[in-house]
């Protein structure tokens, strides 16, 4: 069995913003960078093997910083961790949105899976990929403590399927830059939630 720890990146200042980054390659910002320090000092003594991440550069930095700290050998990186694409609406503000498409914006506010969003990537794709990464990483490290740092709508991907949800449930949370769950993997991928495990002395 495989125990994953499903991370989110560290802050960029588009988050601060309130742009909508999808696959845009964003940097993260200082703060960012201190918590992946901050997460390498609380995740030391879990006994992770490796570090996975989405290859977008606000992920793939956190993962970075985290396996360079630890003495790892550089992350994974896996395109199926890539936040959802969102399409024309990609670096555009918030803000900016609540005006030229109040309706969307008000549906991205809460987070609903179900929006569409020109030339972007639908609900069932993105999750498919999502899942799929996620499949990958257990039967490629069978057994082992795994860190993936990926992203926020990824992560409600992966809280929906945990929690036996349609794809389309509207969650009433947001992750955090630096929040964590913890999954079990078993041999025929099935994933289900789990408590951290026992520190590594």
């Amino acid at each position: 069995m495989t125990k994953l720890c499903v991370t989110r990146h560290g802050e960029t200042d588009w988050n601060i913003a309130q742009i909508l980054q999808g696959w845009i390659d964003v940097p993260m910002n200082d703060t960012g960078r201190r918590q992946a320090l901050e997460l390498a000092e609380t995740l030391a003594t879990f006994g992770f093997s490796r570090v996975c991440t989405s290859p977008l550069r606000r992920s793939a930095e956190t993962a970075e910083i985290i396996a360079q700290v630890w003495g790892l050998p550089a992350p994974d990186a896996y395109e199926g961790l890539k936040e959802r694409h969102f399409g024309l609406i990609q670096g555009m503000p918030k803000s900016e949105l609540s005006l030229t498409h109040p309706g969307l914006h008000e549906e991205i506010q809460r987070r609903n899976p179900g929006c569409h969003f020109d030339e972007g990537e639908s609900l069932d794709h993105f999750a498919d990929r999502v899942l799929a990464a996620l499949d990958d990483i257990a039967s490629e490290h069978s057994t082992d403590r795994i860190l993936v740092i990926t992203h926020g709508w990824v992560m409600d991907v992966i809280t929906r399927h945990i929690q036996g949800l349609a794809r389309d449930t509207v969650l009433n949370l947001k992750r955090k830059n630096g929040e964590s769950v913890w999954l079990e993997v078993t041999p025929h991928a099935t994933l289900c939630e789990c408590e951290a495990p026992q520190r590594v002395s």
